[in-house]
C-alpha cells in the first residue's frame, strides 16, 4: 500500500511522546488526513508489533479502542501492512513509521508526500536556528521538504532579546489563528497548553467593555505532571536554576515557574500594558490542570448603588462566549466538578462557574483625598484537559486551518 499519491493529505509528525501519540489519535479520531507519517527517530521496541502497542494503549486515556468508540464495542484494527517500508494501519488510516533520521533535515518529508509537520519532540524550540546547526532546527524541516512546521510548545530562543524571524508566528486555534499567513508564516507555534486555557478565559473578558480595563493580572496553574519531571529524586543538570522540577513528581506538591505570561502577550497583544505575572504548582495527576485567574478592573455602579462587574455579571460573560464566538472551545459549567471529570474533555477550557468570584472596593487618591476610584477584584477558575481535550485538540484545528490553507 502506498502512502504517497496525488491529491492526498499526509500528516507529518516528529517525535512520538505525550503529544505525537494523542495527535495521531486525534486524527484517527478525526478523520482529516489521507495518511500520517511519523519520525520516531529510532525502532520502537523490537518489532512493528511493539510499535503497534505502543501506539493503541495509553495509561492516561485508555486503549485505542476505548478513546475512539467508548463503550459501543466497535474496535479499531490494528495491522501490519508492509514490514519491509514499516507501514502499518490504524482504523483503516495508512501510517509509515521513519526510524534512522533525528535531525529534522534528515528526515525526508518530501519523498513522503508531507507537506505540513507537526514537531511533537520539544527539542528544538529556537526558530533562530539555520536549518545547518549541528543540534539541528526546525527550519530543517523546511529543509527537508516541509512547508509548514506546526512546534507543539512556545519558541523559546537562545537570545533572549533576538526578534522572531519574519516567517514565525505563535497562533492558538480560537484567539488568533485567522492572523495566519500562508504567504508569509511557515514555521508556528500552538503555544502550550497553559496558554491555550488562559487565552480563552482571558478573550471573552478584553472584549467586553465593561472588563476590558484591567488594572492588575495573575494566574497561577494548578498542573498535573509532565515527562519532564523526576520520578523520583534525581541530581539536578548542570547548571539547572530549579532544583525542585528534579523532585519525585507524585510525592511533592512542587511550586515552578511558568512563561505563559509572555506567550499571553504574544497571542492577546492588549495584555502587555498590564503586567501579567503567572506561576505554576506541579501535583501528582496523569492529565487535567486548573487555572486560578486572578484580575483587578476599574469598575462602576449601575443606578442601584450596586457594582457592575460582579459574579453574575463575570459568569454570564463566559455564558455567552460558550454559546457564541468560543462555542466548542470554552465551556461554562455549574457542576461541582473534580479533575477527573474533564480527562479527555475537548475545550481549550471548562469554566468552573461555581467557584466564581469577586469583590469590590475604592482605592483612594493620598490620604483625605475626597476621589475614591471602585475597582473590583475577580477570581476565576477553568479547567482544561492538558495533554489531549485542550492542547492536542487545539493544535490539530490549527493545523486542519493551515493546512487547508496551504497553497
Amino acid at each position: 500500500m502506498e502512502l504517497k499519491t496525488e491529491g492526498r493529505r499526509i500528516l507529518g509528525i516528529n517525535g512520538i511522546g505525550r503529544i505525537g501519540k494523542l495527535t495521531l489519535w486525534n486524527n484517527l479520531h478525526q478523520k482529516y488526513y489521507d495518511g500520517i507519517v511519523i519520525n520516531a527517530g529510532r525502532e520502537l521496541g523490537k518489532s512493528l508489533e511493539d510499535a503497534i502497542a505502543y501506539l493503541t494503549t495509553d495509561s492516561t486515556y485508555g486503549t485505542l479502542d476505548h478513546f475512539l468508540y467508548g463503550y459501543t464495542g466497535q474496535s479499531c484494527e490494528a495491522r501490519v501492512i508492509d514490514r519491509a517500508e514499516a507501514r502499518i494501519e490504524l482504523c483503516g488510516l495508512p501510517v509509515k513509521l521513519l526510524t534512522s533520521a533525528r535531525n529534522p533535515r534528515d528526515i525526508g518529508w518530501a519523498q513522503t508526500g508531507v507537506r505540513l509537520v507537526i514537531d511533537c519532540t520539544g527539542a528544538f524550540l529556537d526558530p533562530t536556528r539555520p536549518a545547518g546547526h549541528i543540534k539541528g532546527s526546525l527550519r530543517g524541516h523546511l529543509e527537508a521538504g516541509a512547508e509548514k512546521v506546526i512546534l507543539s510548545a512556545p519558541f523559546k530562543t537562545a537570545d533572549v532579546g533576538h526578534p522572531l524571524p519574519e516567517d514565525c508566528a505563535t497562533f492558538v486555534y480560537g484567539i488568533n489563528h485567522a492572523g495566519y499567513d500562508p504567504l508569509r508564516h511557515n514555521i508556528i507555534s500552538a503555544a502550550s497548553c497553559t496558554a491555550t486555557g488562559l487565552a480563552h478565559m482571558v478573550k471573552p473578558l478584553a472584549d467586553t467593555r465593561e472588563t476590558a480595563d484591567i488594572i492588575t493580572a495573575s494566574m497561577t496553574t494548578v498542573h498535573a505532571a509532565t515527562n519532564n519531571q523526576a520520578i523520583l529524586d534525581a541530581p539536578p543538570g548542570t547548571g539547572s536554576k530549579d532544583l525542585r522540577r528534579n523532585r519525585a513528581v507524585f510525592n511533592n506538591l512542587i511550586p515552578t515557574v511558568t512563561g505563559e505570561a509572555i506567550v499571553l502577550e504574544e497571542i492577546i497583544p492588549g495584555i502587555k500594558r498590564v503586567g501579567f505575572m503567572a506561576d505554576s504548582i506541579c501535583v501528582p495527576a496523569s492529565t487535567v490542570s486548573l487555572i486560578s485567574l486572578n484580575l483587578t478592573f476599574r469598575t462602576v455602579f449601575d443606578a442601584d448603588g450596586t457594582p457592575v462587574i460582579t459574579r453574575d455579571f463575570i459568569n454570564d460573560i463566559y455564558r455567552k462566549a460558550a454559546a457564541g464566538p468560543q462555542k466548542g472551545l470554552l465551556i461554562y459549567s455549574e457542576r461541582q466538578n473534580v479533575s477527573a471529570d474533564l480527562v479527555g474533555c475537548r475545550a481549550a477550557v471548562v469554566i468552573e462557574g461555581r467557584e466564581n468570584h469577586t469583590r469590590t472596593g475604592f482605592l483612594s487618591l493620598g490620604a483625605g483625598a475626597e476621589l475614591n476610584i471602585p475597582v473590583t477584584h475577580a477570581k476565576i477558575f477553568g479547567w482544561y484537559d492538558n495533554e489531549f481535550g485542550c492542547y492536542v485538540n487545539c493544535m490539530g484545528k490549527l493545523a486542519k486551518y493551515i493546512d487547508k490553507n496551504l497553497i
